[in-house]
C-alpha cells in the first residue's frame, strides 16, 4: 500500500544524520542517565537568550489585550521590523540603498530559502553549493524540483573551490549557494575567494536571460572569532539574496524568525520581492510568527554572550588535540568537523557512541572521512567528553 509519496519516502529512507543521532542520544540517555552522555550532534542553542528578552515579553504581553495584535500581518512582516531590518543590513552589508521594501520576515533562515526556491526554481534547475553543507539544503530545493549539486571544498581549509564552481555552471543552473560561517565546518569564506567567485558569475550572467543567483545563508554571521570578518555578500552581485535568522544570535530558534534580503539594485527585484512574498503565504507559512517578530525588533541590538561560544571553542580544541585528532580550527559557527581517525567516519562514530559520545558522520553532509561536532553544549559536557574521545581515537 502505497500511503505516502515516493519521493518522501525516499527522504525518509535517507533522514538527515543529525537527527538519527540525536534520537541515539535520547535512547542513551534513558539507558545511562543525561549525566553520562556527552552530545555533540544538534546546533540546538543552549545560551539563554540576552537580558532584554524578558523585558520584551512582558511588553508584548501587555499589548496582547489590543484587537488584532496577535493577528495576521503582511505575508511580508512588520513594516517596522522590516524598516529596522534594512537599516541594519544596509550597514552590515555594505549596500546604503537597501530599504524595507528589499527585505522579508520569513519563518526562519529555512522557510526564506525553500519561499525562495520556490519563486525562482523550475523543475529539473540547478543550485550549486560547496561539499560539506547542510543537509535540507536538498530538500528544500527538491520540493519544487530543483537538484542540489555538491561541489568539493578544498582541503584541509574547507574555502570554495571558485575553478570548479564556475566550471560547473551549465544551462540548468539557476543558484550558487554559500553558507558562511559554514555549517559544519565553521569556514569563513575569504573576500578574495568570493570577489573571484563574484566575478566569473558577472560574466556568466551577461549572456543568459535567467539569471544565476547568489543566494548566501548566513545565520552564523554574528559568530566568528579571532577577529575574522565575514564579508559582505549583497554587494557581490546584482543577483545577491542574503537569507538569516535570530535563532542562535538571539537564542529563540523556536520561534522561527528569519529574513530575506536582496542586492537593491537587482533588475526585476520588485517581482522577486513580490513572489517570494505570495509564496511565503502559498507554502502555508502566511506570515513569520507576530510574537517572534516584535521579539526581534525589541531585540534588534541584542545578542547573546559570544565569550562562551569562544570558550568552548578553545577548550574542544584542546579536547581534540589531546586525542591526537585532527580538524581545521572553525573561525565562526559552533561547530568542528575534524577529521575521522582511521578514515572511516561511519565507523568512528560508532566508536565514539561506545564511549557515550554522540557526533555527525561527515556522510551526513556529504563529506565522508570527516565528523561534525557542535560546541553548543555546556563546558563541564566538553570537558568530561575528554578521555572518550581519546580511548575512541586509540581504538582499532
Amino acid at each position: 500500500m502505497q500511503i505516502i509519496a515516493r519521493s518522501i519516502a525516499e527522504q525518509i529512507g535517507n533522514a538527515s544524520w543529525i537527527r538519527r543521532m540525536f534520537e541515539e542520544g535520547n535512547e542513551l540517555r534513558r539507558r545511562f542517565g543525561a549525566d553520562r552522555v556527552f552530545d555533540f550532534s544538534l546546533g540546538n542553542p543552549d545560551l539563554p537568550p540576552p537580558p532584554a528578552t524578558a523585558a520584551a515579553l512582558d511588553r508584548i504581553r501587555g499589548e496582547a489585550g489590543q484587537p488584532r495584535v496577535l493577528g495576521y500581518v503582511s505575508n511580508a512582516g512588520l513594516p517596522a521590523l522590516r524598516e529596522a531590518l534594512a537599516a541594519a543590513l544596509a550597514a552590515e552589508q555594505q549596500m546604503p540603498g537597501l530599504k524595507a521594501d528589499h527585505v522579508l520576515v520569513a519563518c526562519g533562515a529555512a522557510g526564506a530559502l525553500t519561499s525562495f526556491f520556490r519563486a525562482v526554481l523550475e523543475s529539473g534547475d540547478e543550485v550549486i553549493c560547496p561539499a560539506p553543507y547542510f543537509v535540507e539544503y536538498g530538500f528544500y530545493c527538491g520540493h519544487f524540483g530543483g537538484v542540489l549539486k555538491p561541489l568539493p571544498a578544498r582541503q584541509p581549509t574547507f574555502d570554495l573551490d571558485v575553478e570548479a564552481m564556475l566550471a560547473a555552471i551549465g544551462p540548468a543552473t539557476r543558484v550558487i549557494l554559500l553558507n558562511s560561517p559554514n555549517n559544519p565546518t565553521g569556514c569563513v569564506y575569504p573576500a578574495e575567494t568570493l570577489a573571484r567567485l563574484a566575478a566569473g558569475l558577472e560574466q556568466v550572467n551577461r549572456h543568459r536571460d535567467r539569471p544565476v543567483f547568489l543566494l548566501s545563508d548566513e545565520p552564523y554571521r554574528f559568530l566568528a572569532y579571532d577577529d575574522a570578518v565575514v564579508p559582505p555578500m549583497l554587494p557581490l552581485s546584482p543577483f545577491a539574496v542574503v537569507v538569516g535568522s535570530f535563532s542562535k544570535r538571539l537564542s529563540i530558534a523556536g520561534e522561527r524568525i528569519g529574513y530575506l534580503a536582496i542586492n537593491p539594485h537587482m533588475p526585476e527585484g520588485g517581482l522577486l520581492m513580490q513572489a517570494v512574498a505570495m509564496t511565503t503565504r502559498t507554502l502555508g507559512f502566511v506570515n513569520a510568527p507576530v510574537i517572534g517578530q516584535k521579539l526581534a525588533l525589541m531585540l534588534l541590538n541584542e545578542g547573546v554572550d559570544l565569550a562562551i561560544y569562544a570558550e568552548r571553542r578553545a577548550l574542544m580544541a584542546r579536547v581534540l588535540d589531546e586525542a591526537g585528532i585532527r580538524y581545521a580550527l572553525p573561525r565562526g559557527a559552533f561547530y568542528f568537523f575534524p577529521e575521522a581517525p582511521g578514515g572511516d567516519d561511519l565507523a568512528f562514530v560508532q566508536r565514539l557512541l561506545a564511549e557515550n559520545i554522540l557526533a555527525v558522520p561527515g556522510r551526513g553532509f556529504g563529506c565522508p572521512g570527516f565528523f561534525r561536532l557542535s560546541f553548543s553544549v555546556e563546558t563541564e559536557t566538553i570537558a568530561r567528553s575528554a578521555e572518550g574521545f581519546k580511548r575512541a581515537a586509540a581504538a582499532k
